[in-house]
């Protein structure tokens, strides 16, 4: 008996056929399976609404002259075709825990249902080393969802949060997600963020992490695949190891390409007023709520 599970899974894999450009892929997946505005898409792709509604079009009319038909990948089809659904369910992630409309902070709705969308592929596909990955990084995020707000629905930051709320029992699974996907020596991104994500659950605080190690994995993570979202993240690590000026200088040489990113602007933020040039600390925090 078909299940809406099989059918969503089916239509995953449909829309993220080869026979679509990989940034329509994603994007019609997003928009057709799971949901998410075309406003949302565009601004997880950092590109203008105008832009995002081309490739979803493009995308549709593309289906219908090619026939491509509603399947799952036969099993030999199956490798080739996982990068792009893990890509979808990375994205819809991300807007769930991340959530980037201004009338909440966080679609847990979202992030969960693409959390339990790549268990089931995980269950498909034990040896898939990148989908462990991939879950065990979600679980990992999941795994501080009771202390990343305050009484008052505020989001506090990760090094302000209490660990005391983290959930051990999730941080423990994910870890061995982890080591089994380590275990079938094919890394990838997926798995150096959950290694990443890994080192900060597992320290007791923010200033006991170990940030040598994280910002290895991040040396790891932009050779293997390199991103201007990567290297601002491993700016962070950078400022723990070798201090605010150097990581100020890594940070502005992303401006070209995240201008139009809210995170960029409030990492910028801080890492002025850690060297007190508090004016332009205030325009940074300007631009960062102007471009969300």
């Amino acid at each position: 008996m078909r299940t809406e599970t099989d059918d969503r899974l089916d239509l995953i894999f449909t829309c993220c056929h080869p026979a679509l450009a990989r940034e329509a892929q994603i994007a019609l997946t997003l928009r057709s399976v799971l949901g998410l505005t075309t406003v949302e898409i565009a601004r997880a792709f950092l590109v203008s609404e105008a832009t995002l509604a081309q490739r979803i079009v493009r995308a549709k009319r593309k289906i219908v002259e090619a026939r491509i038909e509603l399947r799952r990948p036969e099993p030999s089809e199956l490798p080739e075709r996982l990068g792009q659904v893990l890509a979808v369910l990375y994205l819809v992630f991300n807007e769930g825990y991340l959530a980037s409309g201004p009338e909440r902070a966080t679609r847990r709705d979202l992030a969960e249902d693409a959390e339990w969308l790549t268990s089931l592929i995980a269950r498909s596909a034990p040896d898939e080393p990148e989908v462990l990955g991939l879950l065990a990084l979600m679980r990992l995020h999941l795994a501080r969802t009771d202390a990343r707000f305050d009484e008052r629905g505020r989001m506090v930051l990760m090094k302000d949060q209490e660990r005391s709320r983290w959930d051990p029992t999730k941080i423990a699974g994910a870890v061995r997600l982890i080591e089994r996907a380590a275990a079938l020596r094919r890394p990838g991104p997926y798995q150096l963020q959950a290694a990443i994500a890994a080192v900060h659950a597992e320290a007791l605080s923010w200033a006991a992490t170990d940030w040598p190690q994280i910002l290895r994995l991040y040396d790891a993570l932009a050779a293997m695949s390199p991103s201007p979202v990567v290297r601002l993240n491993r700016a962070i690590a950078l400022r723990e190891v070798a201090g605010a000026e150097s990581a100020l200088r890594e940070v502005d040489s992303l401006g070209a390409d995240l201008e139009r990113y809210h995170l960029f602007h409030a990492t910028r933020a801080e890492l002025l007023r850690d060297l007190g040039r508090r004016d332009e600390a205030r325009d940074a925090d300007r631009h960062a709520v102007t471009s969300r």
